[in-house]
C-alpha cells in the first residue's frame, strides 16, 4: 500500500454534494468479545479494559467482559433511540462475530437503513497479530467478508480493522477481494487514494480524537466536555468547509457513550449539527464515489 504526502494547501478543493462543507459521519461500533481465548497471554479485547489488571486469555474476565456486553444489551438500544428520535441515521461498523452471535443488533441497523462497515471476525483479534503472514491475514479477512454478505445480501466495499491495527498487506488483501474504500488511517481530514498492487481504495479516515473512548475512557472528559469538543471539531470544520470539503467522523461504543447519564452529549451534539446549514449526513460509501467520481483523473 501506498499514498502520496499531499499537503492541505496543495491540494485542489473538495466539493461534496449540494455544495456542503462537512460530511458528517456518526459511527456506532457493534462489537463482539470472546470470554475466553486459547492463550495464557493477557487478552486485549477491543480498547482500554475498566479494570486494569488485564488476566489472560485463558481465564474468564467478567468484570471487563460484562463491562463491555452492556452496550449489547442495554446501550446500544438507547442510542438507537436517540438518534430515531433526532431523525438521524447512523453507520455502524460490525464484527463477523456480531452477526454471528448478536444478530439483534445488526437486524435493528439493516432495518434503519445504517451503513453496515466490515469489522474484523472478533473485536479481540487483531489482524497486526499476523503481520508477515499474509496467508493467515487473507483468510480472517475472507470469513469476516463471507459473513458480512451472507448477513447484509451483497459483498462489504468498505472496511475498519479491530482497533485500526492493520498489516502492510491488509488495504492489498482488501483491494483483491473487491473493497472500494478503507479506514485505518486517521491522518486526515479529507478523503484521498492509496494505491495497491491490486489497485485503487480510497481513504475515508476514522477518528480515534474524535472517539468516545478516547475522550471518556482514556481522558476522563464529562459529558459536557465531550459534547463541547464534539460541538467545537464540527464548528472549526464547518467553517473551513466553505473553501474545501471536511470529513468528521464521530466513533461511538455502545459501552461508553450508551450509558444514561452520557447519552446526552450526543443528543445535544446532534441538535447542534442540525442546526447549520452544509452538513451532508452521509456515508463512507458516498464519501469514496463521489471522491472517485472528482478524482478520476487520478485513479
Amino acid at each position: 500500500m501506498e499514498y502520496d504526502y499531499i499537503p492541505l494547501p496543495e491540494r485542489p478543493p473538495l466539493r461534496w454534494p449540494d455544495g456542503k462543507r462537512v460530511a458528517l459521519l456518526i459511527t456506532l461500533n457493534l462489537e463482539t468479545w470472546d470470554l475466553v481465548k486459547d492463550t495464557d497471554l493477557p487478552y486485549y479485547a477491543g480498547g482500554p479494559a475498566i479494570l486494569p489488571d488485564i488476566l489472560p486469555g485463558n481465564v474468564p474476565d467478567f468484570p471487563n467482559y460484562s463491562w463491555r456486553e452492556y452496550g449489547q444489551r442495554v446501550g446500544i438500544w438507547r442510542l438507537f433511540d436517540c438518534l430515531d428520535a433526532l431523525g438521524v441515521t447512523p453507520g455502524c461498523t460490525v464484527n463477523a462475530a456480531t452477526c454471528l452471535h448478536r444478530r439483534a443488533m445488526v437486524d435493528a441497523a439493516l432495518q434503519r437503513g445504517c451503513e453496515i462497515l466490515a469489522h474484523n471476525y472478533e473485536q479481540g483479534e487483531l489482524l497486526t497479530t499476523f503481520a508477515g503472514d499474509p496467508a493467515r491475514e487473507r483468510e480472517v479477512i475472507h470469513k469476516t467478508l463471507t459473513v458480512y454478505e451472507q448477513t447484509v445480501g451483497r459483498k462489504a466495499r468498505g472496511w475498519l480493522s479491530s482497533s485500526l491495527r492493520g498489516t502492510l498487506e491488509t488495504a492489498e488483501i482488501l483491494a483483491e477481494y473487491g473493497c472500494s474504500f478503507y479506514c485505518d488511517l486517521m491522518n486526515d481530514d479529507q478523503p484521498y487514494l492509496l494505491r495497491t498492487r491490486q489497485g485503487s481504495l480510497v481513504s475515508v479516515p476514522y477518528s480515534n480524537e474524535i472517539n468516545d473512548f478516547t475522550l471518556v475512557v482514556r481522558r476522563g472528559h464529562t459529558t459536557d466536555e465531550v459534547r463541547d469538543i464534539l460541538v467545537e471539531e464540527l464548528r472549526v470544520l464547518h467553517e473551513e468547509g466553505e473553501h474545501t470539503g471536511r470529513i468528521m467522523n464521530v466513533g461511538l461504543h455502545p459501552h461508553v457513550s450508551g450509558r444514561a447519564y452520557r447519552i446526552r452529549a450526543l443528543r445535544e451534539f446532534v441538535e447542534f449539527a442540525q442546526t447549520l446549514e452544509g452538513v451532508w449526513w452521509t456515508t463512507r460509501e458516498a464519501i469514496a464515489d463521489h471522491y472517485r467520481a472528482q478524482c478520476r483523473g487520478e485513479i
